[in-house]
């Protein structure tokens, strides 16, 4: 299986960050150039979003980080793979994670696309179904709530087919694959998450992405940034009653995939 690590040409001492874990885990990473929102001709990079979506104003770090992640999707359409791996450059991986990245043979058929991070707040739970076991201590389980974060997925060719007749983004691309709440394409891709995980965000243990710089604007509070949240609350509590009813009859449960 291709595994294809997204890393800016301006950061080498990542791409030499991951490649230092990549030979650790016997894995071969093929580098794929990430549009820089630093560098990349505004033009060229908003014909891929629409204006509006459901989150609102989508931050120029994120639509590159967005068409970052289109090329790579392009690239596994374009080869005989039936999957490939899509790392971002600053995914910290666990000694484990060479069961996951190392062959798709323990991916089930139907299984399209699968999140191998934790991203968010130590001890997070996410909602999940049909869970089953691939594996010497590793289980999957259908994604039935949000859990954003896009540093380490494996998708199926057919997945990638499915995000590239996207015209255009209304979504970040982490939210697009991971957010049942307001992702047009969350039904289709029909995301199935790891456990236990095998990578973590640097974010989360150390240095801040280099797209955080550009969503500081939109997080300032104001009145735009009240009826944004509120837009946001809106799209959870349309999922709930699927939720409750999933819970109530046994068929999903919380798992914690954080430590």
């Amino acid at each position: 299986m291709d595994i294809y690590l997204v890393n800016l040409a301006r950061r080498p001492d990542r791409l030499a960050a991951m490649e230092i874990q990549a030979r650790a885990l016997g894995l071969s990473l093929t580098r794929l150039d990430a549009v820089d929102a630093k560098e990349a001709e505004a033009g060229a990079v908003d014909r891929w979003f629409a204006d509006d979506g459901p989150l609102g104003e989508i931050p120029r770090g994120d639509k590159c980080c967005s068409l970052s992640h289109r090329a790579a999707w392009e690239r596994l359409v374009a080869s005989s793979a039936t999957h490939a791996a899509i790392l971002e450059d600053d995914v910290v991986l666990r000694p484990d994670a060479a069961f996951a990245l190392g062959s798709a043979g323990w991916i089930p058929p139907s299984v399209d696309l699968l999140k191998l991070e934790h991203y968010g707040p130590p001890g997070q739970s996410v909602l999940l179904s049909n869970i089953t076991d691939v594996g010497p201590g590793f289980r999957i389980g259908r994604m039935r709530s949000r859990h954003t974060g896009a540093a380490a997925y494996i998708l199926s060719r057919r997945a990638a087919e499915i995000l590239l007749s996207l015209p255009r983004f209304d979504l970040p691309v982490d939210h697009l694959l991971f957010n049942p709440n307001n992702s047009r394409l969350f039904a289709r891709l029909n995301p199935w998450q790891l456990l236990p995980v095998v990578a973590r965000q640097q974010d989360f243990v150390g240095d801040k992405s280099d797209i955080e710089g550009w969503r500081v604007g939109l997080r300032k509070f104001d009145l735009t940034y009240v009826r944004r949240e509120l837009v946001r609350f809106g799209y959870d509590l349309k999922l709930l009653p699927v939720q409750l009813a999933l819970l109530g009859t046994g068929r999903a449960k919380f798992v914690r995939v954080g430590a």
